[in-house]
């Protein structure tokens, strides 16, 4: 049975986006907001006096080397998430790590090794598969309301200009889980392979900096052992679009499409009924009730809405609360988190291995076996 009194000590590293996570672990019953951890000392200490934080540290090896540290929940930029968390597990702690998990293959293999030989816990704080709208359409699916599941289709148009720096050199597919996590997801599903095509060009200065001449890049994902496959396509550069993370799924009683413009109502399509009511626009509620009375009210509480996640992301579907319970709870009553290590890559490799396939014109290129279940 799992102490009812137990609490965890967790230290943020990075506090762009990661302050936002702050008062949540300092109002959940079973973690401890022990440390923080940013190289700017005056962000640091700005963000510590603010919430009344007292470790600090400027240096991550500082963190690790901390034996009070139970887990680290890594927000820093997207090429350090790979090393940092292999780091991690290497000084025997936890760790929750925004995403994506890394951005190759090796370190995400790494990733995986190392929790199989430690015994000790990873989960990628994928925002998409805690999000109510997730939440709302996994209910009924479950249910049995969507009847069987027939196709899935995911979309993450993004401009990130104006973002820090780093993101000019990124692959859309490298930071792709934002649609593959919710198609997998759903079903719990493994992607077996895929077949992905460059559309367009981005501008010269972008393409030989990120090494990327596409804009567009649209990819199909083979769902292992089931009939039903999936398409996302991303895009971070010179294509017109505002901010979506649009999920789309057709059953054979229902099926679920996200609205096409930000703010407005998602769409329930009904099957068998006079085809001027078929489709029908929903409200989809929040999943506060899920969590620990304490942080409920983070599903709609923002704190840092100036930052540039949130004015394009829409808070993320309420789901920071859902992240911290969902890792707390496998840390403290010694279950598997969701997603766990094995499941992460997966969901990570999908788009490295789609840009993989892009070069090669479309080529079918297979999931490497570390990702598929245990």
């Amino acid at each position: 049975m799992p102490d009812a009194n137990r609490k965890v000590n967790v230290a943020i590293i990075g506090l762009g986006f990661g302050a936002e996570f702050i008062p949540i672990y300092q109002a959940h019953p079973h973690a401890n907001m022990y440390a923080i951890c940013q190289r700017t000392r005056e962000k640091l200490d700005s963000v510590g006096d603010a919430f009344g934080v007292e470790a600090r540290y400027t240096d991550f090896e500082q963190v690790l080397a901390d034996p009070n540290v139970d887990f680290v929940h890594i927000n820093s930029p997207i090429p350090d998430h790979g090393w940092m968390s292999i780091a991690a597990l290497k000084a025997g702690k936890h760790v929750l790590c925004t995403v994506p998990m890394a951005t190759s293959i090796e370190e995400c293999e790494q990733i995986v090794q190392l929790v199989k030989e430690t015994g000790l816990k990873y989960m990628m704080a994928e925002t998409v598969v805690y999000s109510r709208e997730f939440l709302f359409i996994q209910e009924l699916y479950e249910k049995g309301e969507l009847g069987k599941i027939q196709y899935m289709a995911a979309s993450h148009p993004q401009d990130m200009e104006g973002w820090p720096e780093y993101w000019e050199r990124m692959i859309p597919m490298h930071y792709a889980t934002h649609v593959v996590s919710p198609v997998l997801g759903l079903v719990d599903g493994r992607a077996e392979y895929v077949s992905c095509f460059g559309s367009g060009t981005i501008n010269e200065r972008l393409a030989q900096k990120s090494g990327n001449p596409f804009a567009v890049e649209s990819c199909h994902i083979k769902i292992k052992d089931s009939d039903v496959a999936a398409h996302i396509w991303r895009f971070l550069f010179d294509t017109a679009r505002q901010y979506r993370e649009s999920f789309d799924v057709y059953g054979t009683k229902k099926s679920f499409e996200w609205a096409l413009i930000e703010g407005e109502e998602h769409i329930i399509h009904t099957a068998k009924k006079p085809e001027p009511e078929i489709a029908e626009r929903v409200s989809v509620p929040d999943y506060a009730h899920r969590l620990p009375e304490a942080i409920r009210r983070f599903t709609t509480t923002i704190q840092d809405a100036g930052h540039l996640s949130f004015i394009q992301g829409g808070g993320h579907g309420g789901s920071h609360p859902h992240l911290v319970h969902a890792f707390v709870s496998a840390l403290v009553e010694g279950k598997a988190p969701w997603p766990d290590a094995a499941a992460s890559a997966n969901w990570t490799c999908v788009g490295i291995c789609a840009h993989q396939s892009a070069q090669q014109g479309g080529a079918i290129v297979r999931l490497p076996d570390f990702t598929q279940a245990e």
